[in-house]
């Protein structure tokens, strides 16, 4: 069984991508390599349940355990020390990443307050897009009841592209819902 989002990319997004920028070897056609979620936890310092709900709440919304990441330098303003956990990231590949990309496209984002689309403003130039999630909420697996606190997200996408107008094109055509 393959992920629907994956079979659309082969079927249909791969054709379109190759004539509207005229590759010459289908090797070109931008495509999806990976999904980084990071979630950064300034408050973990101080309890360490706020991390372990995190990285619990990471592998409901992804279905693959995270790393918890730890600080690389002592900050003495930020009271945090070097080796101290401040947050928590998955990197998602393959089957896993596009069952979690068609998940937030169709069912995540739609739920999101106010929904108008995601930025067109947030590609870095190389073909790479990152946006910011306020709630973790949004995702369905996330019992409301359950939940201590509200904490954020960013998540990356990695494609193959060159530029941003291939990398955007490529996102759009998955269903990517960019502001108009």
């Amino acid at each position: 069984m393959t992920a629907r989002l994956r079979d659309t990319y082969k079927n249909e997004v791969f054709q379109q991508l190759q004539e509207k920028f005229q590759y010459k070897n289908p090797m070109e056609v931008p495509k999806l390599t990976k999904v980084t979620l990071n979630m950064g936890l300034g408050e973990a310092k101080e309890n360490v349940k706020v991390l372990e709900s995190a990285v619990e709440e990471i592998g409901l919304i992804t279905g693959q355990k995270p790393v918890v990441t730890k600080a690389k330098k002592s900050i003495a303003n930020f009271k945090v020390r070097e080796g101290q956990p401040v947050g928590a990231k998955v990197t998602l590949r393959g089957e896993n990443m596009y069952v979690f990309v068609d998940k937030l496209f169709n069912i995540s984002l739609p739920r999101v307050r106010d929904f108008r689309g995601v930025s067109k403003n947030s590609f870095d130039g190389r073909g790479n897009y990152s946006m910011g999630l306020k709630e973790q909420l949004i995702f369905p697996e996330i019992e409301y009841d359950k939940v201590d606190s509200i904490k954020g997200m960013n998540i990356v996408f990695t494609t193959t592209a060159k530029t941003d107008e291939e990398a955007m094109e490529l996102l759009k055509l998955l269903g990517m819902p960019f502001e108009k």
